[in-house]
């Protein structure tokens, strides 16, 4: 067996994408869903002081919405549209913001290095 028949083994066909997958750039992720919007939903239903970061499209990955807590626990989930993520913290009553525009909140980073050192 050649170094090359490793990478023939395919039959040189290409897989199909996943049905609910969206094209971003290079690579394909998945899209946003049902149960990404109930899960929202609850993390703003049991957390309190939570603010929405909306994040734009890149390379990588689709527009997501980022929910950050008083405490600095956060969640992040694709949403469809960065439209539909301010609609969807308006509804909640929750303030949303252009991530890019005023970045992450240092809560997160905080919630980040503390949740590190307790594993450490």
């Amino acid at each position: 067996m050649s170094f090359l028949d490793r990478f023939r083994r395919g039959g040189g066909r290409m897989r199909r994408p996943a049905r609910n997958a969206a094209r971003t750039g290079s690579t394909r992720v998945r899209a946003a869903d049902d149960t990404d919007v109930a899960h929202l939903a609850d993390f703003i239903a049991t957390r309190r002081g939570v603010e929405g970061f909306v994040e734009p499209r890149t390379a990588v990955s689709d527009v997501t919405l980022l929910l950050v807590a008083h405490d600095g626990e956060w969640t992040r989930r694709r949403v469809p549209s960065v439209q539909w993520a301010h609609r969807f913290c308006n509804d909640h009553m929750t303030p949303s913001y252009d991530a890019a525009v005023v970045g992450i909140p240092q809560r997160m980073r905080d919630y980040n290095r503390r949740r590190k050192q307790q594993g450490s």
